[in-house]
């Protein structure tokens, strides 16, 4: 009898133990909604530096309360908004996910192509071509994707954006929806591959446009300018501004948008951040989103003054002023959401999709440093008269896009010239010009190489069929240049990384991550499993 009662009594005890054992597993269970705060163009060290002008519950509510990763990179040779959001929401690089920079040169339709451009689609809430978008030429599944395949299509996910390529990448293929903004209307616009039906909320929230609300205001300084110590002068010599006669404050933004003929300039100034705020706010307040057992994703993507950082730069009186507002929409973000769903079921990550440099003329002038401006255009020039004398007067450069060559394969078979023999002599040629680091041909890129070192951002963002023949990357500190476009370029690869909400303990991380390490870490943090092709690892402490 007592045999046969601790036989049973084991019995039990191992069932408990096994039972224990498999909650375990999943000890916690996921907030009821993820929300993403993306800032675009930002370095981490803005948060240190506009520290004691922040109010307490945006940037030091993250900061302080929440995990903080001190040491978050982003080592890729395109480094734009596109590329950025494309590898922090698959985990994985350009070469994996596809979007090897905002546009590139499709040889079989001999033009360049966007990265999220389809005019398969219409855009949905304006008459204008904003809208005709996908993520088709997105490689690789996001973690939005994953979590509607995980719930069987019952999490909700969203992305609100000024740009449609933040928008688009950070919602991925089977979002619920993924709203931006239109430079031409001023509305905010999605398009016909996510939304069939404009719903009512957003028809009204388009009554007015918000472009016009906002282009007939001046961007004024939220303090007296004498509090912005932090900051260069606002006449500082060297800051290009908006142009000539534009570059303090007050700024005029419709004279801008006049001189632009379009809302575009908005997109450089703190009253955008405002529009997506005031629109995420919006769509939380009216779609389904934290209402069941499901987690949802909502992304919030914030602008860092787009093609104006070159203009003011990191050190700018606008740069501060555009942050000490930003922290305000963060932080009228935060609290809506933690009184609407409750602290215990939200979640917030805070990064950046790329990072900012100083402009070139103020670190040469002002601290000496060696650095320079490169002119492709002029570079090119060189390289077709020496292919010209090397190979014959020919055009062997069939284009140029971004820090890309791409070669005429046609008129290299057809005169018998090695297409790797060719390659080779365009990058031994680029790497000669004094702004040029290195300069790598496909072949070389096609055999794939270590993921650490200074190379390491050309080979993981090179793409079989889409990259170009030879790719470059520039020195430290030199920027492109050209006569007639403007770029945002950035060689700088820290971005900011804070978690805060259910279930994240306070904590200083000082391990160093990659950007691809996000996607991970977000699966873990809604209890599902990572992306297919990601690469990433979990970051310690989540």
């Amino acid at each position: 009898m007592i045999k046969h009662f601790i036989i049973l009594m084991a019995a039990i005890c191992f069932t408990l133990q096994i039972d224990a054992q498999g909650r375990s597993y999943r000890p916690n269970k996921p907030p009821k909604v993820l929300i993403g705060i993306v800032v675009e163009n930002m370095r981490p060290d803005y948060v240190d530096r506009y520290w004691d002008k922040f109010g307490e519950d945006g940037f030091r509510k993250l900061y302080s309360q929440g995990l903080v990763v001190s040491n978050m990179k982003i080592s890729q040779q395109a480094q734009n908004y596109a590329s950025g959001t494309a590898t922090l929401f698959t985990g994985v690089y350009p070469s994996g996910h596809g979007i090897i920079d905002e546009v590139w040169y499709d040889r079989f339709r001999m033009k360049e192509v966007g990265c999220v451009s389809d005019d398969y689609y219409f855009t949905v809430g304006a008459d204008s071509k904003s809208g005709n978008a996908s993520p088709k030429r997105l490689t690789a599944s996001t973690i939005g994707d994953n979590l509607k395949l995980f719930s069987m299509n019952r999490s909700k996910v969203y992305s609100i954006a000024m740009n449609a390529e933040s928008a688009v990448l950070s919602a991925g293929h089977a979002a619920d929806a993924a709203w931006w903004f239109d430079p031409v209307s001023g509305r905010m616009i999605s398009s016909s591959f996510y939304v069939n039906t404009f719903p009512e909320w957003a028809r009204n929230y388009n009554l007015v446009s918000q472009g016009e609300k906002y282009s007939g205001r001046n961007w004024v300084t939220l303090f007296p300018e004498n509090q912005y110590t932090e900051s260069l002068p606002d006449n500082h010599p060297l800051e290009r501004g908006y142009g000539e006669k534009a570059n303090v404050f007050p700024h005029n933004l419709n004279r801008l948008v006049r001189r632009s003929e379009s809302f575009n300039p908005i997109k450089t100034t703190p009253f955008a951040n405002a529009i997506v705020r005031e629109f995420a706010i919006t769509l939380l307040e009216n779609e389904p989103v934290g209402t069941d057992d499901f987690p949802d994703l909502v992304t919030v993507v914030f602008s860092s003054m787009d093609y104006e950082n070159g203009g003011f730069g990191p050190a700018s009186l606008e740069m501060q002023d555009l942050y000490l507002r930003l922290d305000k929409e963060i932080a009228e973000l935060i609290s809506f959401a933690e009184k609407k769903y409750g602290k215990l079921d939200v979640t917030f990550f805070l990064t950046a999709n790329t990072s900012a440099s100083y402009p070139v003329n103020y670190l040469k002038e002002t601290f000496n440093m060696p650095v320079g401006e490169f002119s492709p255009e002029s570079a090119f020039a060189l390289l077709n008269s020496y292919l010209n004398i090397t190979y014959g007067d020919a055009k062997w450069i069939e284009h140029l896009s971004g820090q890309q060559v791409y070669i005429d394969h046609k008129l290299v078979e057809k005169n018998n010239i090695d297409l790797n023999e060719i390659r080779n002599e365009i990058a031994g040629f680029l790497t000669q010009f004094e702004g040029v680091k290195v300069a790598l041909p496909a072949q070389l890129l096609e055999q794939g190489g270590s993921d650490n070192g200074a190379l390491a951002g050309l080979y993981r963002n090179y793409m079989y069929n889409r990259s170009g023949d030879v790719l470059y990357i520039l020195n430290e500190g030199w920027q492109p240049v050209y006569k007639f476009k403007k770029v945002n370029y950035t060689d700088q690869i820290h971005i900011p990384a804070v978690f805060y909400g259910a279930g994240i303990e306070r904590k200083f991380v000082k391990t160093p991550y990659e950007a691809i390490d996000l996607a991970v870490t977000l699966s873990e943090i809604l209890r599902i499993p990572p992306p297919d092709k990601s690469r990433g690892r979990v970051i310690e402490g989540i």
